[in-house]
């Protein structure tokens, strides 16, 4: 594994964040806003950030919301550089499949003190094998993939941000405001990150990890269900039984099944099944409470009932999955 710089970096601390069309434009901008407040907040006759967006040819660069960035094009391998970030996107496959891209990412981290991603930019790193062998987070829509595709990489599906090493890897889009803020704090400390996060009107941790999003998204429809699914998030350890559900909804039990599986793509079962598991995955990772103890909070009656969800979901079991991704 390459040696990366450790020295600490002279004052402004260049920051290059990569963008590439089809890039989301909110996995710069995020991360932009908060070292552009962080100098704000910091003052002084040298701003503690350099903040600039390069791209592969420069110039302007269409996001996937049809906005357009203004990019520097791509400096030297060998020039000063204190972070690199590598931002997410509709794009990201193309540029990751650019082996011209992929060696100037990988010759550029190599000359940074750390290098991040935000969001599905952590394809380009792990396609550049800076995340081999480290801990990484990326969208909760793209961990089992990114597992699949890259098995040297330990990807961490709930946490919002992952710091292992010189790497920094965040979840899903607005996450990349999480892990600028980390970074912040690294640099500046916690009395400025802190005061970064409240003029952002952000946490400057928000509490639990991107699970809590996953199955809520996943399980999103016209709206019809949105209701009972804050029901049953409330109601994991009680009865989630077809008949219970139903004359929750409103519905006898057969209309409301046919109905739920046309709006969801799942039955009512596997959806209350996902959605204890990932309350579960949440007390592994952020409780010392023994496994019996979880599977009886989050409904599945015992420990054996919610070990095989988590072998047909996850793969793994629950002792398997916290020994993994927890800390």
């Amino acid at each position: 594994m390459p040696i990366y710089p450790r020295i600490q970096p002279k004052l402004p601390r260049l920051i290059e964040l990569l963008a590439f069309p089809e890039v989301q434009i909110l996995d710069v901008t995020g991360p932009l806003q908060v070292f552009a407040t962080a100098n704000d907040i910091a003052g002084g006759k040298i701003l503690p950030y350099a903040i600039h967006v390069v791209s592969q040819a420069g110039g302007a660069v269409t996001s996937s919301s049809g906005v357009g960035l203004l990019a520097d094009a791509l400096p030297p391998h060998d020039s000063t550089l204190d972070t690199l970030i590598i931002a997410g996107g509709p794009g990201i496959e193309a540029a990751a499949a650019d082996e011209a891209l992929v060696d100037w990412v990988r010759g550029r981290a190599g000359q940074a003190r750390r290098f991040a991603s935000v969001c599905t930019g952590a394809i380009l790193l792990a396609m550049s094998g800076l995340l081999d062998g480290r801990r990484a987070a990326t969208h909760w829509s793209l961990c089992a993939e990114l597992a699949k595709r890259f098995p040297l990489v330990r990807v961490q599906p709930d946490p919002i941000f992952v710091h292992d090493g010189p790497a920094w890897t965040s979840a899903g889009v607005t996450a990349g405001i999480d892990l600028a803020l980390a970074l912040v704090e690294e640099d500046l400390g916690r009395t400025i990150a802190l005061a970064v996060a409240r003029y952002l009107v952000v946490f400057l941790k928000r509490p639990g990890g991107q699970a809590q999003f996953s199955a809520a998204l996943a399980l999103q429809d016209e709206g019809r269900f949105d209701a009972l699914h804050s029901w049953i998030g409330a109601h994991l350890s009680g009865d989630l039984s077809l008949p219970m559900l139903a004359d929750q909804a409103g519905m006898s039990a057969r209309s409301f099944s046919r109905h739920y599986l046309e709006a969801t793509g799942r039955t009512p079962a596997r959806a209350v099944e996902t959605l204890r598991v990932e309350a579960a995955q949440g007390l592994l990772l952020d409780s010392q409470l023994p496994v019996k103890r979880v599977a009886r909070r989050c409904g599945f009656g015992s420990e054996e009932t919610m070990r095989r969800s988590f072998l047909r979901l996850l793969a793994a079991t629950p002792q398997e999955y916290r020994a993994r991704f927890g800390s």
